[in-house]
């Protein structure tokens, strides 16, 4: 009998955590997220509505039919008036085509056009707001993650000289104070360690309903991400929002154009052809052109002229404050990123200081020279020294990642 030798294939994700890396998830947030599939649907409809524009420059063809089964008909005859009943077929097609209408139809055609771009602009601005949040949630997601192994090391330690300050009582070297009050500490470490903890299962369950799906617990993150300090000038003439503004007023121009080229009205060609089947049959047709221009509206065209003015202006003062607004958040991202660089260098010099210290307070607690006010306090020092490294960090990449945002950068 032949034994045959199934291979076991193990999936190392399933082993040892799945790996999610900032693009993928950036990718994924860009692909389900519903905030992104409004955008894109805005840009179909902006494109339907410079379809339905330029359908005005199209001819238009019309077809009309009635029947009716009984009408009376009024006869002339010999001086006086008959009446007959009979039915009557009417079958017709009209032909109409605008010929000019100074330009109304062209500029609103290519205000549609720029309003698709405008969607575009603004798809764009949102993706990068989109991968902004994605970014932020991700750093935050490993500062938590950080933040949890050294509340669990900090734990570990309170509890080793929990222990140790136990022996040292039952030796006659230390009172029970002392073990009294890191007992103390090694609860409030706990605690810590549960709010970390909470804080990290927080922030993985926002970054699952940004990207669409599930973040284990075991996820593994980027260690080293690419981070790229924009210039201030770049920012500002490639940012998204600003140039959907610029583009806005363009269109809004164009709008404006339109709406006062509709006072002058327009010259149509018009054909049509009928048939008719009463008492008679008989077919008619028509070739002309005619003029239409509005003598009085009730005050709605001008009142439309007087509005499409007003939202010109208004964009203008719009997209003026907007710059100035973003003017100044760039200098202040650039500057607040300028301190955070030396406040990483002060924390990273402060960590090294606070962590020789409490070795050597450890060290000397051990062999009773020491308090266990002096080694709480150095411990202490440590913990702050590195969270305020933590933080720094933290603080430093979120103030990039907004310029990459207002940048456009996805």
């Amino acid at each position: 009998m032949k034994r045959y030798i199934i291979p076991m294939i193990f999936i190392t994700n399933s082993l040892f955590g799945q790996t999610l890396t900032l693009q993928d998830a950036i990718d994924k947030a860009l692909k389900t997220h519903p905030d992104i599939k409004t955008f894109i649907l805005n840009i179909d409809k902006s494109r339907l509505n410079q379809k339905i524009s330029k359908s005005d420059y199209l001819p238009q063809l019309n077809f009309e039919a009635e029947y009716d089964p009984t009408r009376t008909y009024a006869i002339s005859a010999n001086n006086s008036f008959t009446t007959k009943d009979n039915d009557n077929i009417m079958l017709g097609l009209t032909l109409h085509q605008k010929i000019w209408d100074f330009d109304k139809t062209s500029a609103k055609i290519a205000s549609r056009k720029i309003a698709t771009k405008v969607a575009e602009l603004s798809l764009k601005d949102a993706k990068a707001l989109m991968a902004y949040k994605v970014k932020v949630q991700y750093a935050l997601l490993k500062v938590a993650k950080d933040a949890i192994l050294v509340r669990k090391k900090d734990l570990e330690v309170k509890d080793e000289l929990y222990k140790q300050s136990l022996a040292l009582v039952k030796q006659g070297l230390k009172t029970t104070v002392d073990s009294s009050r890191f007992l103390s500490s090694l609860y409030m470490a706990k605690d810590s360690l549960a709010i970390a903890q909470a804080d990290f299962d927080k922030t993985k369950y926002r970054l699952s309903l940004y990207i669409g799906e599930k973040v284990d617990a075991d996820v593994k993150l980027d260690s080293n991400i690419k981070r790229t300090i924009l210039d201030k000038e770049e920012v500002l003439s490639n940012a998204p929002s600003l140039k959907a503004m610029k583009s806005n007023i363009q269109k809004l121009n164009l709008d404006y154009k339109s709406s006062k080229a509709s006072q002058y009205g327009s010259i149509d060609a018009l054909a049509s052809y009928t048939y008719q089947d009463n008492l008679n049959s008989y077919d008619s047709s028509m070739i002309g052109i005619t003029l239409n221009i509005p003598l009085f509206s009730g005050g709605k065209i001008s009142s439309q002229i007087q509005n499409a003015q007003i939202d010109k202006q208004n964009a203008q003062m719009q997209y003026d404050s907007k710059k100035l607004a973003l003017k100044e958040e760039i200098g202040s991202l650039l500057i607040d990123i300028k301190r955070y660089k030396e406040t990483i260098k002060s924390k990273e010099a402060q960590l090294d200081s606070a962590t020789q210290t409490s070795d050597v307070l450890e060290a000397r607690y051990k062999e009773g020279l020491t308090t266990y006010i002096e080694i709480l306090d150095a411990i202490s020092l440590k913990l702050n020294a590195k969270f305020g490294l933590i933080n720094a960090k933290y603080e430093r990449d979120s103030a990039i990642y907004k310029l990459e945002y207002l940048k456009g950068k996805i």
